[in-house]
């Protein structure tokens, strides 16, 4: 029971994604900002978001813990400088690629 509040790796995980976004489209080189912007961090940080399905499948995530991971994400993004409705277009992308399709298990 105790290790469905555990968020160590969840946390872990977010951090270096976030790290890794800031790396590759900084927060201050512009063009980050609603739908265009998420498409050009797509494309240049697509293997992350195929990492976020990897680690979604491996850990099983409860609510608890997806909710910690996104809240954290938008959070660090925030911190990072990026446009809020930047941030709010990343979370949506990121609950799409926690939550499994339905019919498919993890």
């Amino acid at each position: 029971m105790l290790g469905w509040f555990n968020t160590k790796e969840v946390d872990a995980f977010a951090d270096s994604l976030v790290a890794e976004l800031v790396e590759r489209v900084p927060p201050a080189g512009g063009g980050v900002s609603g739908r265009k912007g998420l498409e050009r961090v797509t494309r240049s940080f697509g293997a992350a978001l195929g990492r976020i399905d990897d680690f979604a499948r491996s850990q099983r995530l409860n609510v608890y813990k997806k909710a910690h991971f996104v809240n954290r994400v938008r959070w660090s993004l925030r911190e990072a400088g990026y446009p809020a409705d930047f941030i709010e277009t990343m979370v949506q992308e990121l609950l799409v690629h926690l939550t499994p399709p339905k019919g498919k298990k993890a």
